[in-house]
């Protein structure tokens, strides 16, 4: 979806800059400082806005809008991907040159955090609190770390069960499932194989996501945690954790509903809009995609909760951070509340199909057009997200391959789980 000038232009001025708004009762606004006082070169680290669209995004249309508030500030961009974001701020630390303002996903913020790398946002005034005001507690909650407010939330990432209902109706159903049970009573009956056993259609698709993620989708609706309250020590592993992993590997090994290596998180296109999956658990932006490769099945398209013991969602998402080292600190703080505030970050989630963080924006044309974002929105409060415990990136690391061992059938569930979480220290 590409936006003008004029568009950002309009939506920034139409809708405050809550983070300018937010951080200006407290005493350390954007509109407090003088502007004029605020110059020097900042560097921004971003796995969003990637690929030429999102560059042109970031460099034509945002940060032009951000060059006219600020004339005496030079952003320079590094762009990255989340695949190499890790390496990249590893990197960075080790070398000393670590980018004044970063974009990073949940779960990151912990570690980060804990090894002084981040400024605590509490001493701008951008309390956990008055932060509130503008966003959901989980979220803002995924952005500190003990006490500090360390991360400003841009854009959400959700996973949940979606529904071809073309293919539901056709097989008899006319809605989806609401239970574990019906999930795979419903799988079986979906599944479609031609005379020689060849998958044509998988009843319930799980391989077009990374293995961490469905994982902790399935966790979430058996009611489980990852970890438990203070960050302490994993539950992943507990009886929730055993029967989710359990049921994914039922689902392909003993229901058969689908084949290992029939998807995967790099195929080209979801099984879902093609109709090679009748179900699945899908990332929000299915719907984004639907739009531009296929708008005939949107109406099809019926995003639910898997629910097992209680309806469960995954959230992950995009924050902005502040380097605790940065030389130009004023600057690094407006370049934060400038891409945080409503304009450019309702251009970014429109861009790549995401969920916007903002309460502020759930009026917005874009929200409101689309149904998988509603659909997230208006679930919040069930959705659990990754991290927790600073050292959650090294785990988050080792997550996949052990879904896939127990997938692979080459340990159980339990022992796949009781490995990962003796490595937790």
């Amino acid at each position: 979806m590409h936006f003008n000038k004029t568009k950002i232009a309009a939506m920034t001025a139409a809708i405050a800059l809550t983070m300018g708004t937010a951080a200006c009762s407290s005493g350390s606004t954007q509109a407090s400082q003088d502007q004029a006082g605020v110059s020097g070169e900042v560097k921004l680290l971003t796995p969003i806005f990637e690929g030429t669209p999102g560059q042109k995004l970031l460099e034509d249309e945002l940060l032009p809008e951000f060059y006219k508030k600020y004339p005496n500030v030079k952003v320079n961009v590094d762009y990255t991907t989340y695949g190499k974001l890790n390496e990249k701020l590893t990197t960075s630390i080790v070398s000393g040159g670590v980018p004044d303002v970063m974009l990073m996903g949940v779960g990151w913020i912990e570690n980060f955090a804990a090894q002084g790398i981040l400024a605590d946002l509490g001493k701008t005034g951008l309390t956990r609190e008055k932060l509130l005001e503008s966003y959901p507690e989980n979220i803002v909650d995924a952005g500190m770390w003990k006490d500090g407010v360390y991360a400003v939330p841009i854009m959400l990432d959700t996973r949940f069960g979606v529904a071809r209902m073309d293919l539901l109706k056709k097989a008899g159903y006319s809605a989806p499932p609401k239970t574990w049970d019906e999930l795979v009573t419903m799988s079986k009956a979906l599944t479609v194989r031609d005379g020689s056993g060849n998958l044509q259609q998988a009843g319930f698709d799980l391989l077009s996501l990374d293995p961490r993620q469905a994982f902790e989708t399935m966790l979430f609706s058996a009611g489980g945690n990852l970890f438990n309250a203070d960050a302490t020590k994993p539950e992943f592993n507990s009886q929730a954790g055993v029967d989710a992993l359990q049921l994914m590997t039922d689902l392909i090994n003993t229901h058969k509903v689908e084949d290992l290596g029939f998807s995967s998180p790099g195929a080209a296109v979801n099984p879902l809009l093609n109709g090679r999956a009748a179900m699945g658990i899908a990332h929000n932006n299915l719907f984004t995609q639907a739009q531009e490769s296929a708008p005939e099945i949107l109406d099809q398209l019926q995003p639910f909760a898997i629910t097992g013991s209680e309806p469960g969602m995954f959230f992950g998402g995009t924050l902005g951070t502040v380097s605790a080292k940065t030389k130009n600190p004023k600057a690094a703080q407006a370049l934060l509340e400038f891409l945080t505030s409503s304009g450019p970050a309702l251009a970014a989630n429109q861009q790549r199909g995401n969920v916007p963080a903002l309460t502020g924006l759930l009026d917005s044309d874009y929200v409101k057009s689309n149904k998988f974002v509603q659909f997230a929105l208006e679930n919040l409060a069930i959705a659990k997200r990754e991290g927790g415990p600073a050292n959650w990136i090294k785990i988050r690391g080792d997550f996949s391959s052990t879904v896939q061992s127990a997938v692979l059938q080459q340990v159980t569930p339990q022992k796949a789980l009781d490995d990962l979480a003796a490595a937790f220290k």
